[in-house]
């Protein structure tokens, strides 16, 4: 993966939540912050 630097826009990636639906970094579009944590080992 390539390493993104400070005040680069993220590139558009869709994962699951907790549930199995399908969520978009796009879908948090004009938010001011967006946290993205990934727990190793949750299941």
């Amino acid at each position: 993966m390539a390493k993104v630097s400070i005040s680069t826009q993220a590139p558009e990636f869709t994962s699951q939540d907790i549930h199995g639906n399908a969520v978009s970094l796009s879908n948090f579009a004009n938010k001011k912050n967006v946290l993205l944590v990934f727990n190793r080992g949750f299941i």
